[in-house]
């Protein structure tokens, strides 16, 4: 058998077992892929999802209403509740046939129960992007199997058709990031399937990227910070009621200097619900305020000017 015909048989025999747990997400209206990975149960990217849920279409032609049980939209995933017909799930691959240069084969859905199959191979690992809400995703499995658009939420594959990872995001021509399907992802797939959104802490601010902070504080004649400039405040956030105002820029966390929003998420996923120090510079003062980012929290805690432990606290910001 030639190299081409040993080709062409994996890329059928993947398909063959692939393609009836691939599913198009959005129906007529079609916005993405979805792998079932349980009974009744449709992984996908959160990005796919609108909602409360999403049409699911089937290898079979099956248009199926799904719900939408839990979704991580920094993390990019949900998982739609749906009646999947006694598919069998996808069986999980292993991480050590992800290193580069590995083969790789992506079945993604077509539309109206059609799908399509492509090869590839690992081109890179422990690659970063940024979810639909900013943060930075990072340990992808970047490579080089061609996805058309609707693809986001499929799976790649090894040549057995075994999940390696689920493909979420183009970078520019002819190269894809998929996040793999590793012991975390399948953690975060348990906690969604019980309905456990996952919220990660935030202060409710817009910021500035460092150049346009730095441009800002020259045109007034503010000398050069490195931090995060806070463009806008969200109502009733933790950062409102802590008194962070639009202007302020904030240069430290946890008592660890910031200079891009990375490391601010950093330090606010290590403080989970609990509080957190912010520093910031107003002008050319110097602030720390205490952010409660528990749930349900309603008071404004006071601020104190940044210098010597135990000074007492000064005004709360209006």
């Amino acid at each position: 058998m030639s190299a081409l015909d040993e080709l062409q048989a994996a890329v059928t025999k993947v398909a063959e077992r692939a393609a009836p747990a691939v599913v198009g997400i959005g129906g007529r209206w079609h916005r993405g892929s979805g792998v079932v990975v349980a009974e009744n149960r449709v992984l996908t990217n959160a990005h796919n999802v609108h909602g409360d849920g999403a049409t699911c279409v089937f290898a079979d032609g099956r248009h199926v209403r799904g719900n939408l049980l839990g979704e991580d939209m920094d993390g990019d995933l949900a998982v739609l509740e749906v009646n999947t017909g006694g598919i069998a799930p996808l069986a999980w691959g292993s991480a050590a046939l992800t290193g580069v240069g590995a083969a790789v084969f992506a079945v993604a859905s077509a539309g109206n129960g059609g799908f399509r199959t492509t090869v590839g191979q690992v081109s890179g690992v422990a690659r970063s992007f940024r979810g639909p809400g900013g943060r930075l995703i990072g340990g992808s499995i970047e490579h080089t199997a061609p996805l058309a658009s609707g693809s986001s939420g499929s799976p790649i594959l090894d040549a057995e058709g075994r999940l390696l990872g689920l493909n979420t995001q183009r970078l520019g021509e002819g190269f894809y990031l998929a996040l793999p399907a590793d012991d975390d992802l399948k953690a975060r797939i348990d906690a969604l399937t019980r309905g456990e959104s996952t919220v990660r802490p935030r202060l409710g601010i817009a910021v500035a990227p460092g150049h346009v902070a730095r441009h800002l504080r020259r045109a007034v004649g503010l000398p050069d910070r490195d931090g995060i400039l806070v463009r806008a405040v969200e109502e009733e956030s933790p950062a409102k009621k802590a008194g962070i105002r639009e202007g302020d820029l904030i240069v430290s966390a946890a008592g660890v200097a910031l200079t891009d929003p990375d490391e601010l998420h950093a330090a606010l996923a290590l403080a989970g619900t609990g509080s957190i120090e912010i520093g910031l510079v107003r002008g050319v003062e110097e602030l720390v305020v205490k952010v409660d980012l528990g749930p349900g929290a309603a008071t404004k805690p006071a601020t104190k000017p940044a210098g010597k432990s135990g000074e007492k606290p000064g005004p709360e910001p209006s």
